[in-house]
Formats: C-alpha cells, structure tokens, sequence
C-alpha cells in the first residue's frame, strides 16, 4: 500500500512523498490566480475552475477560496460556495446539486492523532454532502460527516455527527433541533408567509419564470 493508498484508506499518513507536496503547489498556484481573478473575468475565473477542480463544473465559487488540492472535490450543479469558503481536502469532499455554503464555511477532512508524539501524522475521512443542503455561515463540518440531502446547517455550526436528511440542525456540537416540515413551505422567516402575487413579482423582476 503507497501514501495515497493510505489516505484514501483512512489510515495513517504523511504527505512529503509520492509528489504530493508539487500537487499541492501546483493547486496553490491556481488557487492564488483564482483568488487575485477581476470580478468582471468570468471567464478566466471558469477557466480555472475547471483546472482546480479537474473537470467542467456548473457552480458559482466567490473568491476568495481555499483549498489543498482542488483535485480531491466533487460538486455539483448549481452549487454556490460563497466567500472566504475553505475546503482542507487530503481525502475526498462530495458535494451534491443546488448545495448552498454562506460564507467562511470549512470543510476539514483530515484529523491528527491527540497525543503529541504522533501529532505529526495525519488521517483521512471523506466528507459528503446530498443534494439541496443549505450551510450557513462560519460552519466547521469535521472529517467523516455526511449531511442528508435537503438539511440546513445554521450558521457558525460545529458538525461533529452526521446530519439526517431533511433536518434543521444548529450549535456546537451541532444538533438536529427539527426537521423541515410542511410549515416550512408556507412561512420565509419566522412568521413571513409566502405570498403568490409576491414570488410572481421576484420571478418577474429577475426575468425568469416563477416555479
């Protein structure tokens, strides 16, 4: 078993061999150039990408953004990662469709063991997230977590535990406080209901068609 097959594993590892450390240059380096990207250079900025991502991608990343490798991140369509987003992926990172981040989300998919003599050495476990979720802002999700499609994480979260689909789940450590209920689809915020006449106006304003 090499380096990588260990990471992938889930056991123990170093990351100075195997060319690991040019990878992780190489993704700094289209992490700066994303990063230092005009708001107006759409195309430079998809461009990129592509590369940091290694496949063609329809999703909308608000630099800045930050990562270890690029390479190791999975997303979906429609996903929207918005700023200061950072993604520590040694192991793999799945995102699913219409995943929404708020800003200063991490994602961390490598721990270290607790005793200082072996603190050197690093483990990975991949992190999943299904389709739909929303997670808020200034959310931690730790190493090993899967998020259940259509949950919404609130902001500044510290995920330690898995997350059941169609939850609300908030704190740190984070809970599940409720799931998303049919209430959810009459009420916006708090006590703000859904008004026909008004998602007909957003859909109109925006130039697109109301659901």
């Amino acid at each position: 078993m090499n380096m990588r097959e260990r990471i992938l594993a889930g056991k123990l590892f170093l990351d100075d061999c195997e060319e690991l450390p040019e990878e992780r240059m190489l993704a700094k380096r289209r992490m700066v150039a994303l990063n230092q990207t005009s708001p107006d250079d759409l195309e430079k900025r998809f461009k990129l990408l592509d590369e940091i991502f290694g496949i063609k991608i329809n999703a909308w990343v608000e630099p800045p953004f930050y990562f270890c490798y690029g390479r190791n991140i999975e997303i979906g369509e429609e996903c929207f990662l918005n700023m200061g987003c950072t993604f520590i992926d040694d192991a793999k990172i799945k995102i699913g469709n219409k995943v929404a981040f708020g800003p200063g989300v991490t994602i961390a998919t490598v721990g270290h063991p607790i005793h200082p003599d072996y603190r050197r050495l690093m483990y990975g476990s991949p992190v999943t997230i299904e389709e739909n979720c929303w997670i808020g802002a200034n959310t931690t999700i730790c190493p090993g977590i899967t998020i259940g499609k259509n949950s919404v994480i609130g902001a500044g979260s510290v995920v330690t535990k898995d997350i059941p689909e169609n939850s609300v789940a908030v704190g740190n450590p984070c809970k599940v406080i409720r799931k998303i209920s049919e209430k959810d689809r009459q009420f916006y915020y708090r006590d703000e209901p859904f008004m026909k006449e008004d998602l007909e106006e957003v859909y109109r304003l925006n130039g697109t068609d109301y659901m």
